[in-house]
């Protein structure tokens, strides 16, 4: 099993993004996750049906994230997170494609793996296993499933931009990657994840589009 769980854009003003979200998708931050820090960030996450959008922002200089700011010029997307239940087996046919862990995290509730984004392109991906399944340590300890459904229900997937589209869609396919990622010609800003899917609570409509953080939100 491979699901999307959550997806995280990059932000140089967390606070002014996550409350754009928050206003016109109908969501309240969930929690904030003390562990980014590690990574030199802040960061915010909001509850879609039983996904979570994430914002970060960095607080450092020289991280990953700061890093995505200045090549792609402003906020956008940066991360794809899946939830999977056989995360031995997808590593070790990772690893047989070439495919790098450039971070481990082992704990009781939860296994991750993120993925050298060179290796795969597009985006920083991540697998990660929790126990039991449809459990999420990122979402914090009091999240509660389709809590904020106003507006959107569900995210139903990513548009990843790529110089090559059809040889990064292949790459993800190679690697079992593409469940619920598409893949289009890039921008003026490069690779990475341009918009995002979310399915809209009225279906009069979908079809709708903001431009939010950087990225296209389109309510389908």
């Amino acid at each position: 099993m491979i699901r999307l769980r959550q997806v995280a854009l990059v932000a140089r003003d967390l606070d002014a993004v996550v409350g754009e979200l928050c206003e016109h998708l109908g969501l309240t931050v969930c929690f904030h996750d003390p562990g980014v820090a590690a990574f030199g960030l802040r960061n915010a996450l909001m509850v879609i049906g039983d996904q979570f959008l994430e914002v970060v922002s960095p607080t450092q200089p020289g991280t990953t994230a700061g890093r995505l700011l200045d090549k792609r010029i402003g906020d956008g997307g940066y991360m794809a997170i899946y939830e999977v239940d056989d995360l031995d087996r997808r590593e070790a046919q990772l690893a047989a494609n070439g495919v790098r862990v450039v971070w481990r995290g082992d704990f009781d509730d939860i296994r991750g793996r993120h993925l050298h984004p060179a290796d795969v392109g597009g985006a920083i991906v991540s697998l990660d296993q929790p126990v039991p399944n449809g459990a999420w340590r990122w979402g914090g300890p009091a999240w509660q499933a389709h809590q904020d459904n106003s507006v959107v229900s569900a995210i139903a997937g990513v548009v990843v931009g790529a110089a090559d589209p059809t040889a990064m869609c292949e790459r993800w396919r190679q690697c079992e990657l593409a469940h619920g990622a598409r893949f289009q010609p890039a921008t003026d800003r490069g690779e990475g994840i341009d918009e995002i899917e979310l399915v809209a609570s009225d279906r009069s409509r979908a079809g709708e589009t903001l431009r939010l953080c950087g990225v296209r939100i389109t309510l389908v």
